[in-house]
C-alpha cells in the first residue's frame, strides 16, 4: 500500500509539474488559452488552462469549444475511409465520375483526380482559390495549380471537393456523416462541424499574435477542411480509434501507417526534416526519435491545433489553443509529455 501510495503521489506531482510548464509556455508565448489530452496506454490525463478570451476571469475549462481547424481533415479522411470498406467510395475511381463539381474549371488533368490522391495531396490542386472564411470562396473559380500526382502540395480545396463527393454519394450533410460515422460512436458529445446553440458560453475566443481577442466564428455551414468545433478530449477519443484502426478493416487501417508519398512538396523550399516526413491516406507521417508517428496539425490562423500518434508506444497527444502563437508550443509540449527527442513536424512545417 505505501509503495501504491508513493506512485499515486509521483504521477499526482508528475502532473502538476507538466500542467506548470504548459503554463509558463502559454505566457511566454502570449498565448491565451489551451486544453490538451495525453493518453498513454489505457491512462488518459487532460489539462485546461488560461483563459477563454484575453482580459477576462473566464478560465478555460475541459468542456469548453475550440476551433479544431484541419485536425478536421483527418476526421473526413476516416469517413472516406469507413466508406470505402462499405464499398460506396473507390479510393482510385475519378471524383468526377461520381458527380460535376461545378468550381473547378475545365482541364482534363482534372478527370485523374481521385479520393486517395486527395488524401494524400498530390492532386494538383492549391490548397484554397479563395480565403475559406471570407464570403467570395463558396463561388470562386478552382483551378489546378500542378498536375495531380506529380508532387505533394497541401490542398484544403481537395479535401471540400471530396466531402462533397460524399455527401453525393450518401444523400447525407456533412454534419450528419460525421455525427453518424465519428462522433455518435466514440461518444464525442462536445463536437460539431457546425455552431450549436449549446455552444454559447463556452466557446473559447481567437486571438491574434498580439494577444488581443478576435472572434468566435459560428460556422453555419459544416466543412471538414477548417470547421471542427471540438475539445481536447473529445479529440483525444477519436485519436485512440484512429490509432488502433477500430472501425475500419485492418487493410484500410494500415493506409493510416503506410507512407503514400514522401511529402516531396511542388518546387521549393526545402526543410532538413523532409527524409523524415511522408504522407499516408490523410495523415502525415514523422520517423521520429521516439519511433514512427502519425501527426496533423491545424491553423484557423487565430485558432492553433496540433497532434501526433506514436503507434509503438501506445501515446497520443493533441492540443488545442485559441491564439495565433499557439503552433510557438508544439516541440516543448511534445518534449513534456513524450521525452526529449527529435519530432521534425515543426521543422517541416517551417518550410510549408
Amino acid at each position: 500500500m505505501k509503495l501504491l501510495f508513493a506512485l499515486l503521489l509521483l504521477v499526482g506531482f508528475g502532473a502538476q509539474a507538466q500542467q506548470a510548464e504548459l503554463a509558463a509556455l502559454l505566457q511566454k508565448e502570449n498565448v491565451p488559452g489551451m486544453q490538451l489530452s495525453h493518453t498513454k496506454g489505457k491512462a488518459t490525463k487532460t489539462y485546461a488552462l488560461g483563459v477563454r478570451a484575453a482580459g477576462t476571469t473566464q478560465a478555460v475549462a475541459a468542456t469548453d469549444i475550440f476551433q479544431a481547424a484541419s485536425l478536421g481533415k483527418v476526421v473526413l479522411a476516416y469517413v472516406a475511409l469507413r466508406l470505402h470498406d462499405r464499398g460506396v467510395l473507390d479510393l482510385d475511381k475519378p471524383l468526377l465520375t461520381y458527380a460535376p463539381y461545378p468550381r473547378l474549371q475545365p482541364d482534363p488533368r482534372a478527370a485523374r483526380i481521385t479520393a486517395r490522391r486527395v488524401l494524400t495531396h498530390t492532386t494538383g490542386l492549391p490548397n484554397w482559390a479563395d480565403n475559406p472564411l471570407g464570403p467570395a470562396w463558396a463561388t470562386s473559380a478552382l483551378r489546378l495549380k500542378y498536375a495531380p500526382d506529380s508532387c505533394w502540395n497541401y490542398s484544403g480545396e481537395g479535401y471540400v471537393w471530396l466531402q462533397k463527393t460524399l455527401e453525393h454519394l450518401t444523400g447525407k450533410s456533412w454534419e450528419t456523416l460525421a455525427r453518424e460515422e465519428v462522433f455518435k460512436p466514440l461518444g464525442m458529445k462536445n463536437s460539431s462541424f457546425t455552431w450549436q446553440a449549446r455552444f454559447a458560453g463556452r466557446a473559447a475566443t481567437g486571438h491574434d499574435a498580439q494577444g488581443k481577442p478576435t472572434e468566435i466564428r459560428q460556422f453555419a455551414a459544416p466543412y471538414g477542411a477548417y470547421s471542427l468545433l471540438t475539445t481536447a478530449t473529445d479529440y483525444g477519443l477519436f485519436l485512440q480509434a484512429l490509432a488502433a484502426g477500430r472501425g475500419l478493416k485492418p487493410a484500410t487501417a494500415r493506409l493510416l501507417a503506410t507512407p503514400a508519398n514522401a511529402a516531396d512538396r511542388c518546387g521549393p523550399p526545402t526543410s532538413p526534416a523532409d527524409p523524415a516526413i511522408a504522407w499516408a491516406c490523410g495523415v502525415g507521417l514523422a520517423t521520429t526519435s521516439q519511433g514512427p508517428a502519425l501527426w496533423h496539425w491545424g491553423d484557423n490562423g487565430d485558432f492553433k491545433g496540433f497532434f501526433m500518434v506514436l503507434p509503438g508506444k501506445k501515446e497520443s497527444l493533441v492540443f488545442l489553443t485559441n491564439g495565433a502563437n499557439g503552433a510557438k508550443l508544439t516541440d516543448e509540449v511534445l518534449r513534456i509529455f513524450f521525452g526529449p527527442g527529435q519530432y521534425w513536424a515543426t521543422q517541416w512545417l517551417a518550410a510549408e
